[in-house]
């Protein structure tokens, strides 16, 4: 039975990269089938799995950032991510600045011999997400831990964060 495992969140103070390029995840996929259209007519038949070995490769380079649960409670804020697969060695948790950066790496390979053929498989990937802080988290007590391939981060809110809001009473003039 897996057990909970306590992740080190550690902080850093170099700045979050700039937001100049805009992220484009099917780039090199658009890329390579444009290649493979442009190879059609130019002899395309006399290398058929070049173009699209190629694609594979490229395609398998990255793993998709996961999806994420964030909730509230009147006493802390928990992200929560499903990254199956993933041990705690091949996740980064990081305080940068104002946010919270969580970053994983998956290498998978796996080899095959049979008495008439032999595979052999390598499979590399990774991910970044980054969370801005809301005021009033209490940085020095974030924790993370992972069990069963769910990574939770769990953001205690400081005392006067978890005070709850006074309502004001509304007077006509």
């Amino acid at each position: 039975m897996a057990t909970e495992t306590k992740l080190p969140v550690t902080k850093t103070t170099t700045s979050p990269a700039p937001a100049g390029e805009p992220w484009r995840p099917f780039q090199a996929l658009k890329s390579e089938i444009d290649q493979i259209f442009d190879d059609f007519g130019n002899g395309f038949w006399n290398r058929p799995f070049r173009s699209l070995a190629r694609l594979e490769r490229d395609f398998s380079k990255s793993i998709a950032a996961p999806a994420v649960d964030v909730a509230e409670s009147e006493k802390a804020y928990e992200i929560t991510a499903e990254l199956p697969g993933l041990d705690e060695k091949n996740i980064d948790v990081k305080l940068v600045n104002d946010g919270l950066t969580i970053r994983g790496e998956k290498k998978e390979e796996t080899e095959e011999k049979k008495k008439d053929y032999y595979v052999s498989e390598r499979r590399y990937g990774s991910f970044e997400r980054y969370f801005t802080l809301p005021d009033g988290v209490n940085v020095d007590k974030i924790e993370a831990t992972f069990k069963n391939g769910v990574l939770k981060v769990v953001l205690p809110k400081t005392e006067e964060a978890q005070k709850p809001a006074k309502t004001i009473n509304v007077k006509a003039a």
